[in-house]
């Protein structure tokens, strides 16, 4: 069910609205006239977001709230709704990540990293749900990643916590359909690599500079994804053609697909420079409204994934063409 209101009469809540998707999902729900709720931990890169919000045309209201607090979730969608009287939309956008060999990431790190990115949409989907219900109905957004659907190494962490995200709007859907509250919409984005400050402000214990594997996209792709699905709601959308790249092959052949993917971004998430140990924002928020990392259009080695994600289906295709052919003779026999 889409919103029960345009959305230039619509009330949407942000976490991680600070940066990156975050803020371009507010830059582009403020352009259509939406009142936009904007939360993440760093009060003065909320105010440039806001401002910025006000200028385009919407009403912005700033909440300053660490998603790992229940309680401040709670507060969160208090204050939204005595400012704007209700909530139409709910958008779970906050994360961080510790990027690394699974047995060299602090065990501190990884516990934050699925607090921020799971607990926290958790929190937000529980103090959510009931005011999109008062207001007779909704739409609840995750923020995901591809990695909800796929894996690359060095991300466990992130890994673990974005199919999480999958699983948990699975199944609150369903809930909400066998209770008969279809009315409440939940649906998931599953990004490609987007062109935001994620890669520069993570926790890095690999030893070198970190960069999102080509092709990077402007996050406002990710953005119009979340309009789009707030006016028609679906259970998931790809944001990026490469993201629906990697989707295909990765349920046609998943073994053949993880073993391709895991050559591609071993060879493509790391730069040149050398990088000391560093917890990143996982536990303390950079200061500034950063809305990019600089890495738009960055497209080196695009056409060796392309490639080897197209012999990755064709030999899967082969492969069970074969294994018919072989079943089909032996039931001849």
């Amino acid at each position: 069910m889409p919103l029960t209101r345009t959305l230039d009469d619509a009330t949407v809540v942000i976490t991680g609205a600070s940066s990156g998707i975050g803020a371009a999902t507010a830059y582009a729900l403020a352009r259509r006239g939406a009142d936009v709720v904007l939360a993440a931990r760093t009060e003065p890169a909320l105010r440039q977001v806001a401002a910025h919000c006000r200028e385009l045309g919407g009403r912005a209201l700033i909440v300053p709230t660490d998603v790992t607090d229940p309680e401040a979730v709670r507060q969160l969608a208090a204050r939204a709704a005595a400012e704007f009287g209700r909530i139409d939309a709910w958008i779970n956008n906050a994360a961080v990540s510790a990027v690394g060999l699974f047995d060299e990431i602090p065990v501190e790190e990884f516990r934050r990293v699925v607090a921020v990115n799971l607990l926290g949409a958790v929190y937000g989907t529980k103090a959510a749900l009931p005011w999109l219900d008062a207001s007779g109905g909704g739409v609840l957004v995750n923020n995901a990643s591809v990695l909800a659907e796929a894996a690359m190494p060095y991300q466990s962490a992130y890994n673990a916590s974005k199919h999480g995200i999958r699983g948990l709007a699975d199944t609150v859907r369903q809930e909400l359909r066998v209770t008969g509250r279809g009315n409440i919409s939940i649906c998931t984005v599953l990004p490609a690599s987007i062109d935001t400050p994620f890669f520069r402000h993570a926790a890095n214990h690999s030893g070198h500079e970190l960069t999102p594997p080509p092709p990077v996209y402007p996050p406002e792709v990710v953005a119009e994804t979340i309009v789009r699905l707030l006016r028609r709601p679906r259970r998931e959308a790809y944001a990026g053609g490469t993201a629906r790249l990697i989707g295909f092959p990765w349920r046609l052949a998943p073994a053949l697909a993880e073993r391709v993917l895991a050559w591609y971004t071993a060879r493509t998430q790391f730069g040149p420079g050398v990088r000391l140990d560093s917890t990143g924002n996982v536990f303390r928020p950079g200061a500034e409204a950063e809305r990019t990392g600089g890495w738009h259009g960055r497209r080196r080695q695009l056409l060796r994934m392309t490639a080897a994600f197209g012999l990755a289906a064709a030999g899967t295709a082969v492969g069970t063409a074969a294994a018919m052919t072989r079943r089909s003779r032996a039931e001849r026999a």
